[in-house]
């Protein structure tokens, strides 16, 4: 009998041009920082074909080590014994929602929408009080310390809806929120028992055991927008590194429906990251989920380097199975840290990485995947 494999998918970059949000002067040159719109990715029914709309996260953020040694900041040394110590350049940065045309060859922003609470702009910066605040204290660029924002965000993903609303999930409560057309905030959820400025507690407690900075990372809604689907970033911290929950929720009480389990690769065989040191269960992730049709979503799993798109069918709660859609091993030019993806067409995928707004000097990359049949 004879084996037919399809054939491998093309390929293309698309070319992209990084809005510039600031130039600081620095000891060792300009550090230049930039928009970068690839956390997560989502196609709103009912758009025009090209139009998708991508989320960036909480903002610039420098480790103390990288502001001196990249960019010589030698007066932040007395900060180097904060565990966990952060600066952030752009401290009143606002959390924007981009939407983007994709062309025959390039992406095009065609406008920002920050985000806006009841009482005025959300920031970057974690919650007064919470874990995340402890964590990583944050200090402007003299090395003063930043006061917490009690609505602060961190995105992570987008689900953009026929209605002309969008929800987007966050690390830091962990919470969704409910986006209008103009980037207001129209209700927030957070776990019970988890009080934001602004939020209602509806969401299940067990979103609480999140480990720290690994809250929800990748949010799609269903076709008709009744279901919402958030996966964690990671296993829950008091879980084996084996999987990952993703929930299915009621989009109108925020009512917990499903809940899967997500099971991950071994870490050995995300062969670009293996070939560059050790790698470990507690470095695997999904950064992101997109809808396909009825009861299938796609999931992106990845360490750094290597990057696999698997397809799921999520028609009944439990342990999934997985389908290899697509794997950055079999594409080593896709550069590493891809963080966004969502379907163009039927055919078509399109897939983000995370530039970290330039911070080190990476750029946002852009791909379209085409496939001969059908996802």
């Amino acid at each position: 009998m004879t084996s037919h494999r399809s054939p491998p998918p093309d390929v293309t970059e698309l070319k992209w041009r990084e809005p510039r949000l600031a130039e600081i002067r620095t000891p060792k040159g300009k550090l230049r920082l930039t928009f970068g719109p690839g956390s997560g990715l989502s196609r709103r029914p009912g758009d025009p074909p090209g139009v998708v709309w991508g989320v960036g996260d909480r903002g610039p953020n420098l480790k103390i080590k990288t502001a001196m040694e990249r960019w010589g900041l030698d007066h932040l040394a007395p900060l180097r014994e904060r565990d966990g110590a952060k600066v952030l350049p752009l401290p009143d940065f606002q959390p924007c929602l981009a939407e983007l045309r994709v062309g025959r060859r390039r992406v095009h922003l065609e406008r920002l929408l920050p985000l806006e609470g009841p009482d005025g702009p959300l920031s970057g910066r974690a919650p007064a009080g919470s874990a995340e605040a402890a964590m990583e204290p944050t200090f402007d660029l003299a090395g003063h310390v930043l006061p917490a924002d009690p609505a602060g965000v961190d995105p992570e993903g987008v689900a953009a809806l026929a209605d002309g609303t969008f929800w987007v999930c966050e690390e830091y409560g962990p919470s969704l929120l409910q986006v209008g057309g103009d980037g207001a905030v129209l209700r927030r959820w957070t776990p019970a028992g988890h009080t934001l400025a602004g939020a209602e507690p509806v969401l299940p407690q067990a979103a609480r055991r999140r480990r720290l900075n690994r809250g929800f990372e990748g949010l799609t809604a269903s076709g008709d927008g009744v279901f919402l689907y958030a996966v964690f970033q990671s296993a829950m911290a008091d879980a084996p590194h084996e999987s990952t929950a993703i929930w299915k929720l009621d989009a109108q009480s925020g009512a917990l429906l499903a809940e899967y389990a997500y099971p991950f690769d071994t870490p050995e065989s995300f062969t670009a990251d293996a070939a560059a040191g050790e790698v470990r269960s507690k470095d695997l992730k999904v950064c992101d989920l997109a809808w396909v049709g009825p009861d299938r979503i796609l999931v992106l799993e990845r360490i750094s380097r290597s990057a696999r798109i698997y397809r799921v069918d999520v028609s009944a709660p439990g342990r999934l199975a997985k389908t290899l859609v697509f794997s950055t091993d079999d594409h080593p030019d896709v550069a590493a840290d891809l963080e966004g993806v969502t379907l163009l067409s039927e055919r078509e995928l399109l897939l983000v990485t995370d530039n970290d707004f330039g911070t080190e000097g990476a750029e946002t990359r852009f791909y379209r995947v085409r496939f001969e049949g059908a996802l």
